[in-house]
């Protein structure tokens, strides 16, 4: 195992005095951090070590914040170390739960309804996250990161999104209730025993609109119409309207937007893990299609409606 990883251990004070040979290690996922289990003195635990370059784009001390509040409103596993210096943290480890994939998130049944109570249930808590989410500055902001990489962008980029001013204008015309969000619902954030879910990675969350989760999710899970209908009508207790609807529809197009970005800034910093151009290839190109769809503008005007 590497050095690194127990290194890491040793600045915890859960594990103080311990030796290598006391901890049992297994590499888990990450896109962009290290993630492992970790048994110890008959306990699991949960080590996430930050990968490099991420400090460029996520604020440590937020994220900290924010995965304590999740934690105590029961969404999330209890943090027991975090360092804001490096992001390196420590939770408990969740045993006997499955972490969600875009294969088994649509399949699995309940699992949409699951999904929508956990999050509702932290959008209610009726706690704040630092930092606000605001998705045409993280745009901007995140254009800025591309340019001082030097890295390209795909064609017609700028063209989406001046075409989404319309979109941004329905949006602000009835401004939601911000509420404490995930803003990153990839299906490996979540896992399910069958009957219920835990969130978890809280590093680009903060105070939003709620539907941006639900609208996030549907597109990482691959939710067709009948699995956003189910995840919708659980989250709105009953049939959304049309305006609550098309808004979670909007935020389809506009996350994928968004993570194209995302996606070009880990292919400029060379991450290793993916092939991340052609990640965001297949999320522009996603967002262009459903914004280009004759009822994606239906969607914008029930939500300039409001009704």
């Amino acid at each position: 195992m590497n050095d690194q990883v127990y290194a890491a251990l040793r600045r915890i004070p859960l594990f103080e005095g311990a030796r290598n040979e006391d901890f049992q290690v297994q590499r888990l996922g990450g896109l962009t951090n290290l993630v492992y289990r970790v048994d110890h003195n008959g306990q699991s635990y949960a080590l996430r070590v930050a990968g490099e370059g991420t400090e460029d784009y996520i604020d440590r001390k937020v994220e900290g914040h924010n995965a304590r509040v999740a934690a105590d409103a029961g969404v999330s596993p209890k943090v027991l170390f975090f360092d804001e210096a490096d992001g390196l943290m420590l939770t408990a480890f969740l045993d006997g739960y499955a972490t969600m994939t875009p294969e088994t998130f649509p399949k699995t049944p309940g699992a949409p309804t699951r999904a929508a109570v956990a999050l509702k249930q932290m959008h209610g808590c009726g706690q704040s996250f630092e930092f606000r989410f605001e998705l045409f500055a993280m745009i901007e902001e995140y254009l800025s990161v591309l340019d001082k990489l030097g890295a390209e962008l795909p064609e017609g980029y700028h063209d989406v999104v001046k075409e989404a001013e319309g979109v941004r204008a329905a949006l602000e015309a009835h401004p939601a209730a911000l509420a404490p969000c995930h803003c990153d619902p990839l299906c490996e954030n979540f896992l399910d025993d069958g009957a219920r879910m835990w969130i978890v990675d809280w590093e680009y969350s903060g105070m939003n609109d709620p539907l941006w989760d639900l609208g996030d999710l549907s597109v990482e899970a691959g939710f067709g119409p009948e699995q956003d209908l189910e995840m919708m009508t659980a989250y709105c207790g009953g049939l959304p309207s049309a305006a609550v609807f098309g808004r979670m529809v909007i935020y389809k197009a506009m996350c994928d937007l968004l993570w194209t970005l995302w996606g070009l800034i880990q292919h400029a910093n060379k991450n290793p893990v993916d092939d991340f151009w052609a990640y965001s290839i297949n999320r522009f190109d996603r967002c262009k299609a459903l914004m280009a769809d004759p009822q994606f503008a239906g969607h914008v005007a029930a939500v300039r409606a409001g009704n």
